[in-house]
């Protein structure tokens, strides 16, 4: 280590150089890493919607139609033209009207009136179109160039038209978080450093490390929206402290030796085990993501894990260098502390916490009751009406009602077995469903199929299976929809051993099963790898119980909110902040305890409780801060509902974990002093009766792992043995 170390200062030119050419590099290869913006293809192969959309791809040429077009003041003649219109946009697959179910030569008043308005009503025609994947961002403004230019007032709707939206927003999104956040990181900085410059080092460290790592997702070939949209930002918030730390212990030696090169070295060494055992801690919750059967969390798992490795890398080896390189400039931008001391902050929280004890210990039971029934959502974004796609899609429901479709394959056999079996999905059996697309429906089961031209029967037939699309009246996404997915799929089950079913509900009926077992997953995998760290750092049976209780009950009391006041929460959002909140913010209760544990040593515990937080809590004021101002960041910027949601969860959960932090965790501390004691290998801790109410030495005031000194404008030395313990 120590030569890895002298290598960094000695070729620190060298090592600047390349780590800013790589960043350079993997910074040219972001555009070229795909974007997957379709949740679907997350979900795991043995999903009945993820088997289906496989055979349908394999084995039929066109898809499910995924957008609606609607087109006002029509007659029959120019919506047969607009069809063919429609047909010829790039990335078009196929076209549903009128037409494909009845016959439109002869009156629409001898054809089934239901069917009819289906597609036509009152002069307005809508069409089902099917745009491949992948060519959203081009066919959905094409289609929409060809409706206003046959008249005012015509829209374009429907999935492919949410991917259109959620791929031209996403960029621009995560550009404007960023707007957001890194100003006020820079601000909060600022105000807890003591040099105008180091504020500039920290950001270029930890975007150095994002820059490479997005730029090595290339090896993946592409990442989810999600991945894409939140990566960067969270990378940012939770790996910032790794540069604080470094800088702060750099500033301390300094204090000692005046040679930068040897204070830097010991700099290195001294945070090492404190920058990787904050980092450990962080990646285990992340990693935790990569449990899930929905892979949209080994998608984001993946990421910010190796985000963390980038990161922890990053300021380990460039930062050093590049501050070698510049401090006399950090030296030249020098100025004094203008965070104000919370030294006695201990004073003010002692008195909240008997009431934060009674309060969280009331609170904990509800509010693990309460987030354990909180109302999810699967859909990646609600209609808004101020986007286009959000009011076109309005205007077709209130014109036309719900056009919902469902697939349902069969295998492929008895034509007139088809027509009494899945026929009677057609509103006889099925509540919700205003319609059944299928070859005997729409062809007959009487007239035989050499009697028809093969692009009619590649509609409904493969070599394998049979294809039959069922209307519903329900949103894409609520009880109605769901119990309608479950009676289709119940019907289909009465007539035939195998089947599968797709379309929007479908996958999101899917997505709700899988959810319900990942969330317990997860949470589980995440708290054991933690407790695991926890014990290891500690050495304590009775400390990680006391951590892991203060971090869980404000994950607890954070998603419980939603619940309590009749809201729902997108799902992603729920998942992944299980795993964040408690990856991110868990380093917060091991910087208290580390502190309390030391000034136990040698004073009673609510003197060591008191001493502690006096030292913490700009440390933890900080991080919390940026935490939370992510998070915020992504909620106001987000248009898409998981991301938002995600961002507005973290926000509250950091400022909740900084509560529990330092109200409730003192508390359980004192509390639990006698426990702890013989529950904890060496604890040796100072006798009550013994113990001196003395103030620490300065020595003791200002510690590694804190990004801010406690006191003064500079931070004081500290002993090599303190240093090394922390």
């Amino acid at each position: 280590m120590d030569r890895i170390i002298d290598g960094i200062i000695a070729r620190r030119k060298a090592v600047v150089a390349a780590f800013l050419t790589v960043a350079v590099v993997c910074a040219a290869m972001i555009p070229f890493v795909g974007v997957n913006y379709d949740m679907v293809d997350y979900l795991p192969d043995e999903a009945q919607s993820t088997t289906a959309v496989s055979i349908m791809n394999d084995e039929f040429a066109q898809a499910v139609p995924n957008a609606n077009v609607l087109v006002h003041d029509v007659g029959i003649a120019q919506a047969l033209a607009l069809k063919h219109k429609i047909a010829e946009v790039e990335g078009v697959e196929g076209v549903m009207w009128l037409d494909g179910v009845v016959d439109v030569t002869v009156p629409l008043e001898m054809a089934d009136a239901s069917t009819v308005e289906t597609y036509y009503r009152d002069g307005d025609a809508l069409f089902q179109v099917t745009v491949a994947e992948g060519s959203e961002s081009t066919a959905v403004p094409a289609l929409r160039a060809l409706v206003d230019e046959a008249g005012s007032g015509n829209a374009v709707s429907g999935g492919a038209a949410d991917t259109a939206q959620t791929t031209a927003s996403t960029s621009k999104e995560a550009g404007g978080a960023a707007l957001i956040l890194v100003p006020v990181i820079i601000l909060l900085l600022v105000l807890s450093t003591t040099s105008w410059i180091e504020p500039l080092l920290f950001i270029a460290a930890i975007g150095v490390s994002i820059l490479i790592n997005m730029g090595t997702n290339i090896v993946l070939g592409q990442v989810s929206f999600i991945t894409f949209s939140v990566s960067p930002i969270l990378q940012l918030a939770v790996s910032l402290d790794y540069a604080i730390f470094l800088l702060h212990a750099f500033a301390a030696e300094r204090q000692r030796t005046p040679n930068v090169e040897r204070a830097m070295a010991l700099a290195m060494r001294r945070s090492l085990s404190t920058i990787a055992a904050s980092a450990v801690t962080t990646l285990f919750g992340f990693a935790a993501l990569a449990f899930m059967q929905f892979q949209i969390g080994a998608d984001l798992g993946i990421n910010l894990v190796k985000g963390i490795v980038f990161s922890f890398f990053t300021v380990m080896v460039f930062l050093p260098a590049v501050t070698l390189s510049l401090y006399k400039l950090i030296d030249k931008t020098r100025h004094r502390l203008l965070m104000p001391s919370f030294k006695n902050v201990g004073k003010v929280l002692s008195k909240v916490r008997v009431p934060a004890l009674v309060l969280v210990l009331a609170l904990v039971v509800p509010a693990f009751l309460g987030q354990s029934h909180t109302v999810f959502t699967y859909q990646n974004s609600e209609p808004d009406p101020n986007l286009r796609a959000g009011a076109d899609t309005l205007m077709i429901q209130d014109e036309f009602g719900q056009q919902n479709a469902g697939v349902v394959l069969v295998p492929r056999g008895d034509v007139a077995a088809e027509a009494e079996g899945m026929i009677a999905l057609d509103r006889a059996e099925v509540d919700h469903v205003t319609g059944v697309i299928s070859y005997a429906s729409t062809v007959g089961a009487a007239i035989p199929q050499g009697f028809l031209d093969q692009s009619v029967i590649d509609q409904f037939y493969s070599p394998n299976y049979a294809r039959i699309i069922a209307y519903t009246s329900t949103d894409v996404e609520s009880d109605e929809a769901f119990s309608t997915v479950e009676a289709v799929q119940q019907a289909a089950a009465r007539h035939y051993d195998t089947y599968y079913t797709a379309g929007q509900s479908a996958n999101l009926y899917d997505m709700k099963n899988i959810v319900a077992v990942d969330n317990v997953v997860v949470s589980a995998v995440a708290i054991i790898a933690i407790l695991i760290v926890l014990l290891v750092t500690f050495r304590s049976l009775t400390l990680p119980l006391v951590l892991l209780l203060t971090i869980e009950s404000g994950i607890w009391i954070n998603l419980s909110i939603p619940y309590f006041m009749g809201e729902s929460v997108n799902f992603i959002g729920y998942l992944v902040i299980n795993t964040v909140q408690l990856g991110a913010t868990i380093d917060y209760g091991i910087l208290l305890t580390t502190h309390y544990l030391r000034h136990r040593r040698r004073v009673p515990a609510r003197k060591a409780a008191h001493l502690a937080l006096g030292e913490t809590f700009p440390s933890l004021l900080v991080s919390a801060g940026i935490l939370a101002t992510a998070g915020f960041a992504l909620g106001f910027s987000s248009s898409m509902s998981a991301v938002s949601s995600l961002g507005f969860l973290l926000a509250r959960g950091a400022l909740l974990s900084l509560t529990l932090v330092t109200c409730f965790l003192p508390a359980l501390l004192v509390l639990l002093d006698r426990v702890i004691r013989r529950t904890t290998w060496h604890a040796n801790f100072a006798p009550v009766a013994a113990a001196e109410p003395a103030v620490p030495a300065a020595s003791e005031v200002v510690d590694a792992a804190s990004p801010v000194a406690a006191e003064g404008s500079e931070p004081a030395p500290l002993p090599a043995s303190e240093g090394d313990e922390s």
